[in-house]
C-alpha cells in the first residue's frame, strides 16, 4: 500500500512538446517502448473516492490490532509510512504482520463510484509497445480498479508491492526487480506517477518521468508528499492524464 501524495499544480504541461534526450532538454516520448503507470490517484484522478476509502481501511486496521483510538491509530499510520515508506512495511518490520491480512482489510472497499474512462482507455490503447502498472499496492487492487475503468486488458503486466518483496517505491530495488522482471530497458520506458519522490530513481535509470498532479488544491494529501514537485528528475507534469497521453508526439 502506498500513501499518497503531493501539491496542487495547474495545467498540463504540453506533452510531447519537450526535447529528445541529450538536447539539454527534458525527455521526451518519440523513443519510449514500455510505458510505467503508478495506479492509486494516477490511473484514476486524486480527488475520487478510491484512495480515501483505502487510507481510512488503513487506519481503522491499525486501530484494531493495538486497540487504540483513531487519532492514535492516525498517527501510528503516518510515523510508519514516513519511516518505512509505507504502513504495512513499518508493520512487517516492527511487528512481523502478515501482509496478506492488511492488504486483504485495506483493499476491502467500493469502488462502484469508479466509471468507465473512455478517454483514457483510447489514449492507452494507441501506446505503442508495452504497459505496465507498477504499484505498491496488491495485484487483486490493481485488476478490481481498472476493470472498473476499463482499462484492465490494456496492461502486459502488473508489478504489485508482493513482487516487489514488500518494499514499495522510491526503494531502487523494487524499480530494478521491476525492469528485470518484464526486461523492461529503462532508457526506452516512461514513468507516470503522483508522488514526485517515486520518480527520482527511475529518472536516474534513464526513464523520461511524468508527475500526474491533483486537478483541485482540496485532494486528500500530506502537504510533505509533494516535494520535490519542480525538481530535475520530474520531466513532465500533468493534471489530465487521457488529454496529456493523447497529445504524445510519438513519430519514431
Amino acid at each position: 500500500m502506498t500513501e499518497r501524495a503531493a501539491g496542487p499544480e495547474t495545467a498540463s504541461e504540453e506533452a510531447g512538446s519537450a526535447p529528445e534526450p541529450g538536447t539539454g532538454g527534458a525527455r521526451g516520448f518519440g523513443h519510449i517502448e514500455s510505458w510505467v503507470f503508478d495506479l492509486d490517484n494516477t490511473l484514476y484522478p486524486a480527488g475520487s473516492p478510491v484512495w480515501p476509502q483505502i487510507d481510512a481501511r488503513i487506519t481503522a486496521f491499525v486501530a484494531g490490532l493495538f486497540g487504540v483510538d483513531g487519532m492514535s491509530a492516525r498517527a501510528l499510520q503516518k510515523y510508519y509510512y514516513q519511516r518505512y515508506g509505507t504502513t504495512l512495511r513499518g508493520l512487517m518490520i516492527e511487528h512481523d504482520l502478515d501482509p496478506q491480512l492488511f492488504l486483504d482489510f485495506a483493499h476491502d472497499i467500493d469502488r462502484s463510484a469508479l466509471a468507465a474512462d473512455e478517454a483514457l482507455a483510447l489514449a492507452i490503447s494507441k501506446l505503442p509497445g508495452r504497459r505496465y502498472i507498477l504499484t505498491s499496492g496488491s495485484h487483486g487492487h490493481a485488476m478490481k480498479t481498472t476493470a472498473h475503468l476499463k482499462i484492465d486488458h490494456l496492461f502486459d503486466g502488473v508489478f504489485d508491492i508482493a513482487a516487489g518483496d514488500f518494499i514499495p517505491k522510491p526503494d531502487e530495488r523494487t524499480y530494478r526487480r521491476f525492469v528485470e522482471r518484464f526486461g523492461i530497458d529503462p532508457a526506452r520506458a516512461a514513468m507516470f506517477e503522483d508522488i514526485p519522490r517515486n520518480l527520482e530513481v527511475p529518472h536516474r535509470l534513464g526513464m523520461t518521468t511524468v508527475l500526474v498532479v491533483p486537478r483541485s488544491a482540496n485532494a486528500d494529501r500530506d502537504a510533505w508528499e509533494g516535494e520535490g514537485g519542480a525538481a530535475s528528475y520530474v520531466d513532465h507534469r500533468t493534471d489530465d492524464l487521457a488529454a496529456f497521453l493523447g497529445r504524445l508526439r510519438l513519430d519514431r
